[in-house]
């Protein structure tokens, strides 16, 4: 996998006048790295921000289980800890989706290029190799943008209920609302259980796409 960090330095000054996509991926390609060097690159930091992500949603869960079975000291604090495991989660999810579309775009500039550069070969035999790759490059995106998408789609029910029961706490920060709160948590646990689910699934579908184009 291409190391920006080795060439980064090259291309800073050329990046930071604009944030036009294609003019990025000209400057990288006039230092060596191309459309599919960055592709590569984006959908492994894609992986690693949804490994992230699990993480921290386990983080979350484990701090609402300890709300609930909160037996003393201050609430306010414990309040505190629920709200800063949602700002993580939330900022965890934002990164993912960010990634993702990162990919998308990606995707689009290196598939275009490349039905273009088939027309340029005026051999048939590697014309329709080349075809076929692109093809078989497509399907196996489809397949991994899908997982990527559908693990996407399973943060927001477990956002959606660490925030209601973060402002709930906000709102009546005695023990009363903790016992309002418990009936939550078991949903709460079903949806981090299909969200890592979902995200290993999509895990798994990034290496094996990385791997196809590695080789």
């Amino acid at each position: 996998m291409i190391k920006f960090s080795q060439k980064l330095c090259v291309v800073l000054s050329i990046v930071a006048l604009t944030s036009c996509s294609t003019a990025y991926y000209s400057a990288m390609e006039k230092v060596g790295i191309h459309k599919r060097d960055i592709m590569v690159d984006r959908v492994e930091e894609a992986k690693e921000s949804q490994q992230e992500a699990q993480e921290q949603f386990k983080s979350a869960l484990e701090e609402m289980t300890a709300l609930i079975n909160f037996d003393g000291g201050k609430l306010e604090e414990q309040y505190n800890r629920v709200q800063d495991q949602y700002d993580d989660s939330k900022e965890a999810a934002d990164l993912v989706s960010l990634r993702i579309e990162k990919i998308e775009d990606v995707s689009e500039a290196l598939f275009e290029e490349w039905q273009d550069e088939i027309e340029e070969i005026s051999s048939a035999n590697l014309k329709r190799q080349s075809a076929s790759k692109l093809r078989e490059t497509q399907r196996r995106y489809k397949t991994l943008i899908r997982s990527m998408h559908k693990a996407e789609s399973k943060m927001a029910p477990v956002l959606s209920a660490l925030k209601d029961n973060s402002l709930f706490l906000k709102h009546n920060l005695n023990a009363k609302a903790i016992g309002a709160l418990q009936g939550e948590i078991v949903s709460i646990k079903k949806d981090v259980s299909v969200l890592i689910k979902e995200m290993n699934a999509a895990i798994e579908q990034s290496q094996k796409f990385i791997d196809m184009l590695e080789k």
